[in-house]
């Protein structure tokens, strides 16, 4: 699942009539780079959720066929439900089995493929080093544990794999994923693993434009 219904505050004026995830950044649009990652790693369904000009995804991406997958929609309306209430409106599409998540408004170099889930884990988070603009982090991880906190605190991605029953429980509508993930950390299934390579929050336009200058520079052999 690529969550790309939020509304983009922090990106404004860039994101006033278009989504964030059709924003263009090396090249391509910065979903474009999550489909390729996810059809890389084997993934040929995907369910993307839409709320703000959610249409123009739909039509940008259509089917997914151009990009070798398989695209449903979870349409939210015209207010999004969060990380939380999004991915819970959207588990008839995504099934009985574990699926990945992917935050529309990153963009990394981790591979999806490498994402499993330890018998006795409801969830698997992928963690980065702080970035400057969140230097306290938002988690501890001991012995492959995600922990409320730690001598060294992460920052989640916004990249995971969760099976259905992480979501039991809760009820339709708006909510955000924190609350869960303190649940699991108190029982002791909530997973996770540090990615050292490379991940950017795209929530300004200042990162983007510092993303797709670092692309641009790679496309040409300078960087």
């Amino acid at each position: 699942m690529i969550l790309a219904a939020g509304r983009g505050e922090r990106m404004r004026p860039l994101t006033d009539g278009t989504p964030k995830p059709l924003l263009i950044v090396g090249g391509k649009r910065l979903i474009e780079y999550h489909l390729e990652a996810v059809r890389k790693a084997g993934v040929r369904e995907v369910v993307i959720n839409l709320s703000w000009h959610g249409s123009q995804i739909s039509d940008a991406l259509g089917d997914g066929s151009r990009c070798g997958v398989k695209i449903r929609y979870s349409d939210e309306g015209p207010v999004a439900l969060e990380t939380g209430g999004g991915i819970f409106r959207a588990l008839d599409l995504l099934g009985p089995e574990p699926f990945i998540v992917i935050n529309g408004d990153v963009w990394s170099d981790y591979v999806p493929s490498r994402l499993a889930l330890p018998e006795d884990a409801q969830a698997r988070l992928v963690l980065v080093k702080n970035p400057p603009h969140h230097p306290k982090g938002d988690f501890g991880l001991e012995q492959g544990r995600v922990q409320r906190d730690g001598p060294v605190r992460y920052t989640f991605s916004g990249i995971a794999m969760y099976r259905p029953e992480f979501f039991n429980g809760c009820a339709p509508g708006k909510f955000p994923l924190l609350p869960l993930f303190h649940r699991a950390i108190d029982a002791g299934v909530l997973a996770g693993e540090v990615h050292d390579g490379r991940w950017y929050d795209i929530g300004t336009p200042e990162r983007l434009a510092t993303l797709d200058a670092e692309l641009a520079a790679e496309r040409l052999g300078t960087g």
